[in-house]
Parts: C-alpha cells; structure tokens; sequence
C-alpha cells in the first residue's frame, strides 16, 4: 500500500513516525496491536460521536448483517434514514444516499451546475470536499485566481472552472461574483471549516454568502461531511440559522459505515436520474448495513441531554486545554464549535484562526513536537495541525481531566 496505508492522513508524514495499528476499540478509547489503550480524539475523523463499538449500534449492526450485506434494490432502512435526517434539516425535502463525502460533494456540484446552466464553482483556500479533481486546487497567484490543480494526474481544464477566496473574507466573494457575474453556479463551503484545523465562521459570514448567492442566481452549497449531526442536531446550518440550497453529508450519518448523502429541496433533487436527467449511481448506495448503523446511531444523538454532554465535555476539553497550556508558557489558540476542537500553535493571530492563510502560519514543529508527547502519555489526536479533534459521548469527565494531565506534559515537552 502507498506509504502503507489506506488514505493519506492515517499517516504520520505530517509529525514524522510510525503510526499505530489498531486492534480494537470501544468507548472513547483504542487498543493498539502492541496493547496500547489510548484515549481517542480522531474517532475515525468525525463518525464515531457516540463512542467506538456501541452496544446499540454493534446490535443492530450484527442483525442487519445476519439479514444480509446489500441488495442492490431498495430497503425501507433507506426511507426511515432518509426521513429521519430531512426531519432535523429545513428546507431539505429529498436526498440521494452515496457512499462517501467526496461522491457527495462531486454529485451536488454537478447538480448545481445542471440547475443553473453554469459552469463556475467558488470554494475556500484550504476547504476541503473530497478528492474530487475540480475542487483539488490551490489559490493560484491571487485570491480570484482560477484554480490550478494541486495534484499531479489532474487536467488544468478539470480546475479551470474553479474559483478559490479566502474563508471568512465576504469582500472576497462578493468581488468574485461581482467579476463573474452570471457565472457562478455555486458557492461550496465547509460552515465550519474542519480541514484546515478548526475554523469557525465570523458573524455574518454565512448570511452574507447565503445574500451574495440569492442576489446572483447561485446555490450556496454547505458541506456538512463533517459538522452534519456533529455541531448541532441537523449540523452547521441550523446552529447558525442559515438555509443553503443543497446539503452534503457523510460520517455520522452512517455510524462508522461507509456513507454519504447530498439534499435539496424537491425542485432541484427532481432534476437527479431516474427522476430527471443528471445522472449519478452506485452499487452500494444505501446499503443496509450503514443504513442501520446511521439510524442507530442518530436515534442515540436524538435522547435528551446528548447535544448538551457533547457540549459540556468539550468546554471542559477546551478550557483545560487553555490552563495547561498557560502553565507551561506555551502559545496556543484554541477554537472550537460544539464537539469539534483545535489548538493551534500560535500567538500571533489573538484569540481566534480565522483562516486557512492563518492557520497555515502556526508552528507545526511545535504541534509535532506535542503530538508525540501527547501520544506517548496515552492520547491520540489527528497527526496534523489541520485536522479538528471529536469530542464524543463517551468521553466522560475523568477522560477529559486524564487527557488534560497528560496535554499539561506534552505542552512543557514540545517547548
């Protein structure tokens, strides 16, 4: 396997290493095959909210499977998840289930430029959507630059319609579609930028976006793969009280199992085959087993107090995080929106990153540094400044406060 691995950032390319192969997990902890346990915060970036192995999920999980893997013909779990995860999104009136947060992202895409009859699509510097080959591009020369590809094996006519601006900058976008007016298909954003660290939107950036695509005829499409059920029920949008146009998801939604969903309202999915001419398929879409996974695990999310523990342990993560930080002298910025966390190593940029161009100035020697501590004292976090933590229901307070001690040691280590 390249790099031995099954997908770039299991890697230890970023902080240098080897990283651990995992035997087992349960709860908020892993087990290595050198029988390691390991406080978890990368909860396989994002999906695991409940915690590892559920005894709820592996239940249903293990009577789906005993029923049988997958179909290729439709199961009624499709609609009872379908229905479930339209019940907590506005606006949101039909969905096509996918089998992965990229095939979500380049499936909608093509939908809005099939809606609108336009070709340009308007992303974030360091916002991510899959490795689709029209959204892997850099910021060019300048923030309104079409994008370049950066990867090898992509056509520069793949990125040609791609703009890039930076996140959080509203006079960015609105000079990219003021210069492309009648152009722009869609905006495509993370509402909580999750791949460059940790970022959150600044007041009135989104409803400024959500104004800018209503004013000139775009979709303002919302990525939701990672905050979708995670910030909040119903994810980013409706924490912030903004309504994009179509919505992207994945991870939660299947509960550990591979999935991913785009939602519209009925207008726009109708256009989506067999109903109307934009075509997308998949073998696996909606397999019965992350169907059951999913409803397993919203239906855990769904209890009372749950959005409020998630809360309350990562405020708890966040503010012991700040102390043992100051302890040991070391700057450090922490964001973070519900169950989604990040220091960065900086003491440059106040209180807040605000930004991929902000974030991408932070020292990542110093965050190597401590990772390595922080792994050697039993913690495991993302192998990269530009990955958020996940906060789940199963880290209790005494996870929180071990993992705080052991954040305190790795913060005077990494010195």
């Amino acid at each position: 396997m390249p790099g031995g691995v099954s997908s770039p950032v299991r890697s230890f390319k970023a902080v240098g290493g080897t990283p651990r192969f995992i035997a087992s997990a349960r709860g908020a902890v892993l087990n290595d095959i050198d029988h390691n346990a390991i406080i978890d915060y990368v909860g396989s970036y994002g999906p695991m909210i409940v915690g590892h192995a559920h005894p709820a999920v592996v239940a249903a999980v293990a009577d789906a499977l005993a029923r049988g893997s997958c179909y290729g013909a439709p199961t009624t779990l499709e609609t009872d998840l379908a229905e479930l995860i339209l019940s907590a999104l506005p606006g949101m009136e039909m969905l096509r289930f996918v089998n992965s947060g990229t095939e979500a992202a380049m499936s909608a895409i093509r939908l809005a430029r099939a809606a609108t009859g336009r070709d340009i699509v308007i992303k974030c510097v360091g916002g991510y959507h899959g490795h689709v080959d029209g959204l892997l591009v850099n910021a060019g020369s300048g923030a309104l630059t079409l994008g370049t590809p950066s990867s090898p094996g992509i056509p520069r006519a793949a990125t040609a319609a791609t703009l890039s601006v930076e996140y959080n900058d509203l006079e960015a976008a609105r000079t990219a579609f003021e210069q492309n007016a009648g152009k722009i298909a869609c905006f495509a954003v993370e509402p909580v930028a999750g791949n460059m660290g940790l970022v959150p939107p600044e007041p009135g950036y989104l409803q400024g976006l959500r104004q800018l695509c209503t004013k000139h005829g775009a979709l303002l499409l919302f990525d939701e793969v990672m905050t979708g059920f995670r910030v909040a029920w119903g994810g980013a949008q409706t924490r912030y009280g903004v309504q994009p146009d179509i919505t992207c998801l994945g991870k939660i939604i299947g509960g550990g199992m591979p999935v991913g969903a785009y939602a519209a309202p009925a207008h726009l999915m109708r256009q989506v085959s067999p109903a109307g001419p934009v075509y997308q398929a998949g073998t696996l879409s909606g397999n019965p087993i992350s169907m059951t996974a999913g409803l397993a695990t919203l239906q855990l999310l769904q209890k009372p107090g749950a959005y409020e523990q998630l809360e309350s342990s990562s405020l708890r993560l966040e503010a012991g995080l700040r102390a043992a930080a100051a302890e040991s002298g070391t700057p450090i910025c922490v964001n973070r929106v519900g169950s989604m966390i990040c220091p960065f190593f900086t003491a440059r940029v106040g209180d807040r990153v605000k930004s991929y161009t902000q974030a991408a100035a932070c020292d990542t020697m110093r965050f190597s540094r401590f990772f390595h501590a922080l792994l050697a004292g039993g913690v495991n976090i993302p192998p990269s400044q530009f990955e958020s933590w996940f906060v789940s229901l199963a880290h209790d307070n005494d996870t929180i406060d071990r993992t705080i001690t052991a954040a305190r040691l790795a913060f005077a280590a990494a010195r």
